[in-house]
């Protein structure tokens, strides 16, 4: 009882909050004022995103390969860090390269930190959100042209609005 009276007064806490209209929940992104260095708290963090995004951008964890919401997302859009809202990647840079995670050849206008990365006994580039500082994934030099770049980013940090399994919940019959 006493976990559920703390939620409920952090859910009331988040609504009346003068940016706030609506009630960030899972990885619908619904205001972009609600997404702030406010959160930057751990507590926070666990509070609004699901383990595995926890996990990956807080912990510099991985998905797994193919598991991914966005890995075969082909409509156009742009694609946002599920921690801060800022814009990652654009749709029209985004590509398949067999990899099982989503690919881009190009970031939204500096969006994105690079920074060197020698976990597991290699020297790899990690991709981090410039605004938030959020794991991303990895950039590689195998993509195609221009850039000769693959941005491999991790499907659970991204969201597009509306994401596609809202769209398949919409297009389902309601039942009366």
């Amino acid at each position: 009882i006493q976990q559920l009276f703390a939620k409920t007064l952090k859910i009331r806490t988040v609504i009346s909050h003068k940016n706030f209209n609506r009630l960030y929940v899972g990885q619908k992104a619904l205001k972009k004022n609600m997404f702030s260095r406010q959160f930057s708290t751990k507590d926070d963090l666990k509070f609004r995103l699901t383990r595995e995004q926890y996990y990956v951008t807080q912990e510099k964890g991985t998905e797994r390969a193919f598991t991914g919401e966005y890995y075969k997302h082909k409509e156009k859009g742009s694609y946002h860090c599920v921690v801060c809202n800022h814009k990652l990647f654009d749709s029209k840079t985004k590509y398949d390269s067999g990899s099982g995670w989503p690919s881009f050849y190009d970031q939204s206008e500096n969006a994105c930190k690079l920074n060197e990365d020698q976990s597991f006994g290699m020297t790899r580039v990690e991709i981090v959100c410039k605004n938030c500082d959020a794991h991303l994934g990895h950039v590689f030099e195998d993509g195609p042209n221009p850039t000769g770049l693959r941005y491999c980013v991790n499907s659970c940090l991204l969201y597009t609005s509306p994401s596609p399994r809202d769209r398949q919940k919409s297009r389902m019959p309601s039942s009366a």
